[in-house]
């Protein structure tokens, strides 16, 4: 669980990044969530969109995504959402106690 000091750390962080996936009219697919796991992994802290045409909000999104990949929300803004697990092999971020 992370602390209100580390979610604003992470959220600063992810202020710069792009989303690097879409959940869109397809829904939330179990190949979605294996390839937004390695994106997880590799990266540890990745923006998502959710388009208009989507059956869920950007909270429902991350609360379903979250908990099948074992997830933190970082942020939901809008139709954007912020998700961090840390690394088991390339950690690279080092989060603030």
């Amino acid at each position: 669980m992370l602390t209100g000091k580390q979610r604003a750390y992470l959220r600063k962080m992810a202020h710069e990044l792009n989303p690097v996936f879409q959940v869109g009219k397809g829904g939330i697919s179990e190949e979605m969530c294996q390839q937004i796991s390695n994106c997880l992994e590799a990266r540890e802290l990745i923006k998502l969109r959710v388009l208009e045409n989507c059956e869920y909000t950007a909270r429902e999104a991350a609360d379903i995504i979250s908990e099948k990949l074992g997830a933190e929300e970082v942020a939901v803004v809008g139709n954007r959402f912020v998700l961090y697990r840390e690394s088991t092999e390339k950690k690279r971020i080092e989060l603030p106690k």
